[in-house]
């Protein structure tokens, strides 16, 4: 386990639950916090992991399943779980030689809390598709 304190999003400094992104500015904090969990998001590596991870029946994998599934080195898959790790997105075990992982739905249930627009909120812009009108 990681000694490193577990920051919980959507959360304030006393427990309580904190407006989703798009009714309230994000406070200063809470805006870094995030910014680590959406930059450990932002490689193609890391979502290819998490999602073996979180799509795994029975809710867990080991490391030994992973790692032959990219053309890159151990160290470096580890490296990656690692950064998910820190980002409070997976959890470890150890047994034995190897790690098995497991998706912390609590984090990803967050994302999904402050990213989602209140019900009966209308969008306030439209896409555009770049094409002259």
């Amino acid at each position: 386990m990681s000694k490193q304190e577990l920051v919980v999003l959507g959360q304030d400094d006393t427990g309580g639950c904190c407006p989703a992104l798009l009714t309230t500015p994000l406070a200063e904090g809470q805006a870094e916090t995030l910014a680590k969990v959406f930059k450990a998001l932002g490689d193609p590596v890391r979502l290819r992991l998490l999602s073996m991870i979180a799509s795994r029946a029975g809710g867990e994998v080991c490391v030994c399943d992973l790692t032959p599934a990219f053309d890159l080195s151990q160290p470096t898959i580890s490296h990656h779980l690692k950064l998910l790790r820190q980002a409070g997105l997976i959890a470890s075990e150890r047994r034995g030689t190897w790690v098995y992982y497991r998706l912390l739905p609590e984090m990803t249930d967050r994302l999904a809390q402050i990213l989602t627009r209140p019900a009966g909120q209308p969008p306030t812009a439209t896409a555009t598709t770049g094409a002259a009108s």
